[in-house]
């Protein structure tokens, strides 16, 4: 019988079944520097890529692993095995090679580190609703660990900066800030959001609101961009206080580590912090309302529950109904960078 085009086939069944592999390709070559190496180096053979990263696999494997890299688009190659010479796609030099600021593969170094192991015990999370990270072995939360280590809350909070760069910017631009003259971001970790916002709103002053260990990055960022006339910071914490007053109050990635209540509770202290005529914003994966469309926002989701137990992202009409709740006048969204977007509820 002549194959149609609606045969069916499990190619999709296998790539996403043996999406592992492919991951686990990509986070390799970034926990073994390898696009930092090339961004030095400009081009280099697979036996210099061998001897330099000490590989003591097969020629072929290496072969085999940097061909996939290559198949992957994170690398060019010209010439075959023992003739080729390999160096970083345009994308990975920007964005995987670590003496970069635009480098983000800091959340890549997490997800190797940390979530990549976590992520096997998933059917023991759904069947138990516990989370599946360092707390489940009776260890303290990677947070609080976090919070200790200057070096590595360092290195984290600017990995998370790095990867929202994209959807700060598109706010910065595509919200509409005529009406207002001062903006929060509550949660702001390293200050980039308001930053992004004063580069590109020139009328508008904005506070970063974190707890204190974050306080020294924000301000950096802030010398950095010359931007302290319009950004400052401040410290507390948005469950124990109030949250400083804004005509715009934001949360990027703030709302979907928490249950449905504190959701809630955060919403009412957005509410509270913002004048009638004020707007709440919360950037994050927004999963469609056919929860058919943002696979991400989904992954995104289940990873809350791996890291959290009970948080979880949503959708546009799950935030419309919160937001009736807590007693804001109306809603809209706005598609930022890749998955994400804004909700906005408005006072």
């Amino acid at each position: 019988m002549e194959k149609g085009n609606n045969q069916p086939t499990a190619a999709n069944i296998m790539q996403i079944g043996t999406g592992f592999w492919a991951s686990k390709i990509l986070l390799a070559a970034v926990n073994f520097q390898l696009f930092s190496l090339l961004a030095e180096k400009k081009t280099m053979s697979a036996q210099q890529i061998k001897t330099t990263l000490q590989l003591k696999c097969t020629d072929r494997s290496v072969y085999d692993f940097l061909d996939a890299l290559a198949a992957f688009k994170f690398l060019d190659r010209e010439g075959l095995l023992a003739t080729a010479r390999y160096s970083n796609s345009r994308d990975s030099d920007l964005f995987l090679d670590k003496n970069k600021p635009s480098y983000i593969g800091g959340i890549l170094e997490m997800l190797n580190n940390r979530l990549y192991r976590f992520w096997g015990n998933l059917e023991e999370g759904l069947l138990t609703g516990l989370p599946q990270n360092e707390v489940k072995d009776g260890l303290e939360s990677p947070f609080v660990m976090l919070y200790r280590d200057p070096e590595k809350l360092k290195e984290f909070i600017n990995a998370m900066g790095g990867i929202q760069m994209g959807n700060f910017i598109a706010f910065a631009q595509q919200f509409d800030f005529s009406k207002y003259k001062t903006l929060t971001d509550a949660g702001g970790a390293s200050g980039l959001l308001s930053v992004m916002v004063a580069k590109y709103q020139d009328h508008m002053t904005c506070t970063s609101f974190d707890l204190p260990a974050v306080e020294s990055m924000a301000n950096d960022n802030i010398q950095r961009f010359q931007l302290a006339d319009r950004v400052k910071t401040t410290s507390g914490d948005f469950f124990s206080g109030p949250i400083p007053n804004g005509d715009v109050v934001v949360m990027g990635n703030i709302l979907h580590d928490w249950n449905e209540e504190k959701k809630l509770i955060l919403m009412k202290k957005a509410y509270d912090a913002i004048p009638f005529g004020g707007a709440f914003v919360a950037i994050e994966n927004v999963i469609d309302d056919e929860r058919r469309q943002n696979t991400f926002g989904l992954m995104m989701s289940l990873n809350m529950l791996i890291e959290t137990g009970e948080g979880f992202d949503y959708t546009f009409a799950d935030f419309n109904r919160w937001a009736k709740v807590v007693g804001f006048d109306s809603t809209s969204v706005v598609a930022l960078a890749g998955s994400s977007s804004a909700a906005i509820a408005y006072k």
